[in-house]
This record gives structure tokens, C-alpha cells and sequence, in this order.
């Protein structure tokens, strides 16, 4: 584990959820991680795995509505962005 001063983003039990047709659709589902100062972090997955709705919730730009962060902490450089 890193040491807390060299945490440049730290995620924590993100949940994003869209509501479409009625319909709960979770597109981040309790994900967690941790990016250190100087690093070069690559994120992947398939069409619809939520890489996107991550970035947009770190950014605070998950449309609402129909999207809404649930749960979860994320923090840049320690300052609580939620």
C-alpha cells in the first residue's frame, strides 16, 4: 500500500447508477483504487464496463439526471471530492 503522500487519486467503494425506463442500471458497482503521484495508470474493459461513467464521476459530470454516484469516496491529492 502507498503511503498517504503520495496518493494522487484514491477511489473508494464507487457505486454510479443510471435510471432508464423505469429501470436501475449499475454502470460502476463498488469499485476501488488507487493512483500514486508519478503514475501511469491505464484503465480497460469491454464496450459498457464503465471506464467512462468512472472518469465522469471522478469529474463530477455524471449527468443527473439519469445518473447518480450512490456510494463511494473519491479523493484528489486528500481533498474529499464528493
Amino acid at each position: 500500500m502507498m503511503e498517504n503522500e503520495n496518493k494522487l487519486l484514491k477511489i473508494e467503494d464507487l457505486c454510479v447508477e443510471f435510471t432508464v425506463n423505469k429501470s436501475v442500471v449499475k454502470a460502476v458497482n463498488h469499485l476501488s483504487l488507487e493512483i500514486g503521484q508519478g503514475e501511469c495508470v491505464g484503465l480497460v474493459g469491454e464496450t459498457g464496463a464503465g471506464k467512462t461513467t468512472t472518469a465522469l464521476a471522478v469529474m463530477r459530470l455524471v449527468p443527473n439526471p439519469p445518473g447518480k454516484i450512490v456510494s463511494g469516496t473519491i479523493k484528489f491529492e486528500g481533498e474529499d471530492l464528493m
